[in-house]
């Protein structure tokens, strides 16, 4: 699966016969599950259409501050800059080099340009004599001292007719290039992680079941960061509404706690670093009815027996994985933490209060004490549930030195 899969990308186009070449690299970009949004300079459009560009994309394309409709609305390039996470300038030619390594802003493409926070690329494309010339040179120089990132021209045959460097990079190459790029950034390339989530329901009947409240949004969030941090995930989850958008991640769908165990240890044995955010099921009901039972016959008192404690089997068959759990308690809190910490042989402890306003199931936010193997607390204020995925997974990695 692709890196760029849920990525938004901004592909900007500068006014060069190479800019026909945009329609191949949109439909690639697509294909691996990236968002793109087109922003053109006002000479582009002399070499390829809007409505090619609009059609691939599935996005309005922009070339000027204000839309061309009656009502003037206002193209927001500090909007379009930060919605991006990269921009790709392509074809860039002599002129728009010049602009963007010196701040010469008269177009949309040049303002979105300045106003991006995020990882820009670009693709120079230009004839022989243009590509070697002194200006074009010291363009380059300074863009890449301000830490845009180079895609080199290709040798080959230029529009012109001569033969030398300056062609466009082929689309494919791009691609490539920009995949290479994110991936030896990302510092959790090359791991495996296996997360759990959500909640478990343990069947009484057809109809009913014992659960909790659990949405499996932390879950989630956590396979979401890890993922765009380069890692592998397998999300193993209970019953959730929550969404992955990216087929990066391996969601397995399960029901039950023994679900859950079986889906777990398959797994488990392949993954570098476990997550176990799902609130499993302590207890299911000892009978199982293969009926509906009737309101008549339902009995006062239900006989429960424990589920398979997947954590504390974890932690016996523990090799060189890093093993995370979580504890959520309501009192002797960090006490209860430390026991669960040591009893099951885990390497950090997530805690979870429930007097703490705002944290626990069914919230958007979270707050948490993060605990590691050596007994040092960090306690972090209350966050966006994302937000806490990324303290986690920032613990898990100074923890194990990436």
């Amino acid at each position: 699966m692709s890196i760029l899969s849920g990525k938004k990308i901004l592909l900007g186009i500068s006014g060069g016969i190479a800019a026909y070449k945009t329609a191949i690299l949109v439909r690639l970009f697509i294909k691996n599950d990236a968002e793109v949004k087109v922003v053109m300079t006002p000479d582009a459009k002399e070499f390829i259409t809007p409505l090619t560009l609009s059609t691939l994309s599935k996005n309005p394309v922009h070339s000027s501050f204000t839309s061309d409709d009656q009502d003037e609305t206002w193209n927001n390039h500090v909007e379009l800059g930060m919605w991006a996470d990269l921009i790709l300038i392509c074809p860039a030619t002599a002129n728009t080099l010049s602009k963007m390594a010196n701040g010469n802003c008269d177009n949309l493409l040049i303002a979105v340009y300045l106003s991006a926070k995020c990882p820009v690329y670009f693709a120079p494309a230009m004839d022989l004599d243009m590509y070697k010339h002194q200006s074009t040179k010291d363009s380059i120089s300074k863009l890449l001292e301000n830490r845009n990132i180079l895609i080199p021209a290709e040798t080959g045959e230029l529009a012109s007719g001569l033969i030398g460097e300056g062609r466009l990079a082929e689309p494919d190459s791009i691609l490539n290039f920009i995949e290479e790029d994110i991936i030896k950034s990302l510092p959790l390339r090359g791991k495996k992680i296996l997360v759990t989530a959500g909640p478990t329901y343990e069947a009484i009947d057809p109809v009913r079941y014992i659960s909790n409240h659990s949405s499996g949004k932390m879950g989630f969030e956590i396979a979401k960061k890890a993922s765009d941090l380069g890692a592998e995930v397998i999300l193993i989850s209970g019953p959730s509404n929550q969404k992955i958008s990216t087929r990066s991640i391996n969601l397995i769908n399960v029901v039950s706690a023994k679900d859950m165990h079986e889906e777990v240890i398959k797994y488990y044995s392949e993954a570098d670093i476990v997550i176990m955010a799902a609130a499993v099921s302590d207890f299911k009901p000892k009978d199982f009815s293969n009926k509906k039972i009737k309101k008549d016959n339902i009995q006062p008192k239900m006989e429960l027996e424990k589920t398979k404690d997947v954590l504390l089997e974890l932690g016996r068959l523990k090799k060189n994985q890093f093993l995370v759990g979580f504890a959520l308690e309501n009192e002797n809190e960090i006490e209860n933490s430390l026991k669960k910490l040591k009893n099951k042989n885990l390497d950090l402890i997530i805690l979870n209060s429930l007097n703490d306003k705002g944290a626990g199931f069914r919230t958007e936010t979270n707050k948490i004490t993060i605990i590691n193997s050596k007994e040092e607390k960090t306690d972090y204020d209350l966050k966006d549930k994302s937000e806490v995925a990324e303290d986690i997974l920032n613990s898990i990695m100074s923890q194990i030195n990436v």
